[in-house]
């Protein structure tokens, strides 16, 4: 029996089209997050001269600061031989989720104009500055650390897993705060605020300036609930291989990255048209 051309090419057209249709279909979402972190490179970076070096010298600076002060009170540090590389890996790690918990926590109000748009979601907005964030705090954390084992003649034994679980764990801590703060920032007025005045205190109590194991026994059952510390030692243990903190527990950090999250997502995606119009 012959086959019809002309029904072999419609059918084909038509699969061919429905293949695009499906494709269509998921596309649109990662075009909007790519453009959305098109446009806060631009912004963060673009517009300001220097624009990138400024996101490295700033935690530069305040590790020279920290590493100068301390080296005038002490030879050695706690672990190591120079004060600027045991600083800088407590202040990188904590710095990555300082940097994600604030900067995810502004998405709605940064991308407010855009979301009025059908296509721009407040979810497209959260992954984008999520995304960007990761990507600059990762490469100041790899530019920074690299630039000081070079300058200081460091030798190490690293242990990649250890940084990058601890710089994983950072992130995704960051991002659940950040989703939650997502809703109180615009909720809540003066939450903002608050949120700086607790980031300046917690660095002191992260383990950025001094180790969990130099602290009084009463100090370090307190500061054992801060999940940062748990993510700054995490970042030493990778970098120091004498170094085997016994306080460390990650399922305690994936409770405090998953719990906010949840509320957060709840919250935003419940009333994300009365923030916007807040």
């Amino acid at each position: 029996m012959p086959i019809d051309a002309t029904l072999v090419t419609d059918t084909g057209r038509r699969r061919l089209s429905g293949g695009q249709v499906r494709l269509n279909r998921s596309s649109p979402a990662l075009r909007t997050i790519a453009a959305l972190v098109m446009r806060e490179m631009t912004t963060r970076f673009g517009r300001t001269p220097g624009g990138f070096i400024w996101a490295i010298l700033q935690p530069l600076a305040t590790i020279i600061v920290l590493g100068v002060a301390f080296s005038m009170l002490s030879k050695t540090p706690a672990l190591g031989t120079s004060y600027l590389f045991f600083k800088a890996t407590g202040l990188l790690s904590f710095q990555t989720f300082r940097n994600t918990s604030t900067t995810v926590g502004k998405s709605l109000s940064y991308s407010s104009a855009l979301l009025v748009y059908p296509s721009v979601t407040w979810g497209d907005a959260i992954l984008a500055r999520f995304i960007l964030n990761t990507l600059v705090n990762a490469l100041v954390a790899t530019l920074i650390l690299t630039g000081l084992v070079l300058a200081l003649h460091l030798s190490l034994i690293i242990h990649w897993g250890l940084i990058l679980l601890s710089m994983a764990l950072a992130s995704g801590l960051g991002f659940g705060i950040g989703v939650l703060n997502c809703y109180l920032f615009e909720r809540v007025a003066i939450w903002s605020n608050v949120w700086s005045i607790l980031n300046a205190p917690l660095m002191i109590l992260s383990g950025v300036v001094l180790l969990y194991e130099s602290l009084p026994t009463v100090a370090q059952e307190i500061i054992w609930y801060n999940p940062v510390i748990h993510i700054t030692g995490l970042m030493r243990a990778g970098f120091y291989s004498t170094y085997q903190p016994t306080y460390i527990s990650v399922p305690y950090v994936l409770v405090w990255m998953l719990i906010p999250m949840v509320m957060g997502l709840l919250l935003v995606r419940r009333y994300h048209r009365q923030l916007l119009n807040h």
